[in-house]
């Protein structure tokens, strides 16, 4: 089925498109689901209240978050709409996923300390950022060494979660690590310019034509790139991409277990830990909001819930018999 001329065909239509890897892979993934749900029909033959049939089973077999039914819906909406260019429309009523969001896992000041303590060199400064500058996993490895602020102390993101841009706090004890870091990346571009087929970092389109020659400037270059040169899926341009995502959450987790940290720990901990330390420092939640890059404080008040001592902030019966006993 995953080799099927349909979905192939798919997957080419979005890297030519330049769709992101995840992006690709998630789309891919529900609009499997949703053929073979439907006993492999065609999707030309299936209507929209077959795709509200198929969103209504997601909520009410599998359960799943309300987030990860809308992008099963978004991911058919994308087939219909441009991919078959019949557009989906109205899918009618379908059962929404209401499953309650999880407290996020929080890593103790002394917990991050010990994680840390397990790297070194350029997966350090890596871990460093995510908790430091509480990034997302995909927005760390898309930063180019332009979106780092020395003066400022920022870090610049562009099309974040929601295609929206942001500044976050640098902490200024990375500074030499960033400039050594930015060191070794012109050492790769020097040495990628000399082969004849380098087509420079992949830019989007509309700046690939607006800063004609910048896919070759150090400013533009990730500022983690990927060990070695490789062939673009789509267009066969030979490019250097940024650090592996399932890298980076491998040894996100390789550190954690290492360090003897018994939760369950992956790269958004440390996004976690960052806005929830942000908070015990005393830092408002306005401004915890800004620097997450969250449309609304609500989502960021569940690190709030983090913070309370005991359920809701209040102190069990038992404590108050202990202190007397």
């Amino acid at each position: 089925m995953a080799a099927s001329p349909f979905l192939t065909a798919l997957r080419e239509f979005m890297m030519v498109r330049r769709y992101s890897p995840r992006t690709i892979d998630s789309y891919l993934h529900w609009i499997k689901y949703f053929i073979l749900f439907h006993e492999k029909k065609h999707p030309t033959e299936l209507a929209p209240d077959h795709v509200a049939a198929f969103l209504t089973h997601l909520a009410v077999e599998r359960h799943v978050a309300a987030a990860t039914q809308a992008i099963a819906l978004n991911a058919l909406v994308f087939l219909y709409d441009k991919f078959l260019q019949k557009p989906l429309g109205d899918v009618g009523a379908f059962r929404h996923a209401s499953r309650q969001r999880k407290l996020p896992v929080v890593l103790t000041v002394d917990e991050m300390g010990s994680l840390l303590s397990r790297l070194q060199d350029e997966h350090w400064l890596m871990v460093s950022l995510l908790y430091g500058s509480g990034l997302r996993r995909i927005e760390l490895l898309r930063l180019r060494i332009k979106d780092i602020d020395f003066d400022n102390l920022q870090v610049q993101i562009w099309n974040g979660k929601g295609g929206k841009h942001r500044l976050t706090t640098l902490a200024p004890e990375l500074i030499p690590m960033l400039k050594q870091q930015i060191k070794q990346v012109e050492i790769f571009l020097e040495k990628d310019k000399r082969l004849p087929e380098y087509a420079g970092v992949w830019m989007p389109d509309a700046l690939a034509k607006k800063y004609a020659g910048a896919a070759k400037s150090l400013n533009w270059q990730y500022l983690f790139p990927a060990s070695r040169v490789s062939y673009e899926p789509g267009t066969q341009s030979l490019r250097r991409h940024h650090f592996d995502e399932t890298s980076l959450n491998r040894i996100v987790r390789n550190a954690a277990r290492m360090s003897g940290i018994r939760k369950d720990v992956s790269c958004h901990t440390l996004r976690h830990s960052f806005a929830t330390h942000l908070l015990q420092a005393g830092a408002d939640i306005r401004t915890v909001q800004q620097q997450l890059g969250h449309a609304d404080v609500k989502t960021t008040e569940i690190y709030t819930h983090v913070l309370k001592q005991g359920a809701h902030g209040v102190r069990s019966p038992l404590s108050y018999l202990m202190t007397k006993n």
